[in-house]
């Protein structure tokens, strides 16, 4: 059963109360959700907040509207895996950061060494543009994330397995804004580009294990550039 709500933006909690049950596991792909009537019962709400409340859970990916069906939760696609990894984060976003570090240090140093083995001009190209951009946007925060997002989603491409970075795109809006959050500290940037300069320069020599080490250094780093965030020193 629901609970019953009371809100001047009912349809928002009702909306709220089913994504907590998709990311604890209760609802699972495929399930079909009570209908309107039964809804608006359990909720003790209207059948027009019910309505719109489904309707936003079908704009987020979350659920799909089959005609004189009834409706289903989604089957897994980026924009569904992305809002879950949003709201898993929302939860305690420090420990949702540290997890995501955690899913980066699995994936993006043997990211880089495939890549240092299959790497061509066109990917270096690639890669070295948006280091450029970085330099040229030491004092703004944004762009420099920005750039920073782009020299990694390169880095993936050049492992020449479209795979690769389907995987990384769910989280890249997670890496943006933690990026922001703690770009904004004094030396961040510069911590950064140096580490870019590191992994680049392995990938250009075809050396996958420099690639790996100089990645698995970076993540260190953003770890290290995480604890001076005074959330985190209180």
């Amino acid at each position: 059963m629901y609970t019953p709500i009371q809100s001047e933006r009912l349809y928002e909690q009702i909306v709220q109360q089913i994504e907590q049950r998709i990311v604890s596991g209760e609802l699972k792909v495929s399930d079909q959700l009570p209908s309107e009537r039964e809804l608006a019962e359990q909720f003790g709400v209207s059948r027009t907040a019910v309505r719109e409340a489904i309707k936003t859970l079908h704009e987020k990916g979350l659920v799909e509207i089959l005609v004189g069906r009834g409706t289903f939760i989604a089957n897994g696609t980026p924009d569904v895996v992305r809002h879950t990894l949003n709201l898993l984060m929302k939860v305690d976003s420090t420990k949702g950061f540290l997890n995501l570090v955690e899913l980066r240090e699995i994936m993006e140093p043997e990211i880089a060494a495939l890549a240092a083995t299959r790497i061509t001009d066109e990917y270096i190209s690639a890669m070295q543009e948006a280091m450029d951009k970085m330099e040229a946007a030491m004092d703004n925060v944004e762009e420099f994330v920005e750039a920073d997002l782009d020299f990694h989603l390169a880095l993936a491409e050049a492992t020449q397995n479209p795979i690769i970075p389907a995987l990384l795109d769910p989280i890249i809006e997670l890496m943006r804004e933690q990026r922001i959050l703690i770009t904004i500290i004094k030396g961040v940037a510069q911590h950064g580009q140096y580490n870019h300069k590191i992994i680049i320069d392995a990938v250009k020599r075809s050396d996958p294990d420099a690639a790996r080490e100089a990645m698995r250094h970076h993540l260190e780093q953003i770890c290290k550039d995480f604890e001076q965030l005074p959330v985190n020193n209180e």
